[in-house]
């Protein structure tokens, strides 16, 4: 099995910064895409960021120059670093990758809530 654990969401106000964390329990963490995906009330769940075993990146469009992805192999962690927050980006962050012979691995989510 493998697990990903979300933490360091919350309520911050419009402007901003939060940043989130996914731990995971894959002894193989390094070799693995990481991808950071939310899902607003009501909307589809889209792709925010992710980040290479190569460490390339990948931004949606709506976070360019505000959110940066970043991991730390040796913690088995990734990061998303979320600055300039706007409410529209008010979701649930969740965590995922893909692992050969399990499929695509999500973990429980975080709550981002960003006020006027």
């Amino acid at each position: 099995q493998v697990q990903l654990v979300e933490s360091g969401g919350g309520l911050v106000q419009a402007g901003g910064s939060l940043r989130l964390s996914c731990a995971c329990s894959r002894s193989g963490f390094r070799f693995n895409a990481m991808g950071w995906y939310r899902q607003a009330p009501g909307k589809q769940r889209e792709l925010v960021a992710s980040i290479s075993n190569d460490r390339s990146t990948y931004y949606a469009d709506s976070v360019k120059g505000r959110f940066t992805v970043s991991r730390e192999n040796a913690e088995k962690t990734v990061y998303l670093q979320m600055n300039s927050l706007k409410p529209e980006d008010t979701a649930v962050y969740y965590c995922n990758t893909y692992v050969y012979g399990l499929g695509s691995i999500w973990g429980q989510g975080t709550q981002v809530t960003v006020s006027l």
